[in-house]
């Protein structure tokens, strides 16, 4: 487990963003507020997205049209994981970026790089990861 602040979370998430191929799929999980989505908007500036980056909280899916092309989507409204297969999630080779990806119940890629995130509002945040066989080489990101 890594204790990191902000600015350290979104260098991080701009490194993983250069690392990133079409149909990799990143579990972001943690408490509302732990970094979540301040992470995948790093991601998404490190692969050069200068617009906005708002939490697809309310619009679930939210496409993004970079190299490799980003869905960032944000589960938390979800009551089931059946709710979550009209999304189309596995319909794409896009990089999926998934908040609240326990509203899925476990039905995630087995290679799905996994990171936890703990703490929130001014606090460090403490990151855990979980680092499938195919992330090797790649985690952590240089």
């Amino acid at each position: 487990m890594s204790a990191l602040s902000e600015s350290d979370l979104t260098a991080l998430a701009a490194r993983l963003a250069a690392v990133l191929r079409p149909g990799d799929v990143v579990a972001l999980s943690g408490d509302l507020g732990a970094g979540k989505t301040t992470f995948a908007r790093g991601v998404l500036r490190g692969l050069g997205w200068a617009g906005e980056v708002p939490s697809p909280t309310f619009t679930l899916v939210q496409p993004y049209d970079t190299t490799p092309e980003v869905w960032h989507i944000d589960l938390y409204r979800l009551n089931s994981a059946r709710e979550a297969e009209a999304l189309g999630l596995c319909e794409t080779d896009a990089v999926l970026l998934i908040e609240w990806p326990e509203r899925l119940d476990g039905d995630l890629p087995p290679e799905s790089l996994g990171l936890h995130f703990a703490g929130s509002g001014e606090a460090t945040r403490r990151l855990t990861v979980t680092v499938p066989p195919s992330w090797e080489g790649r985690w952590p990101p240089r």
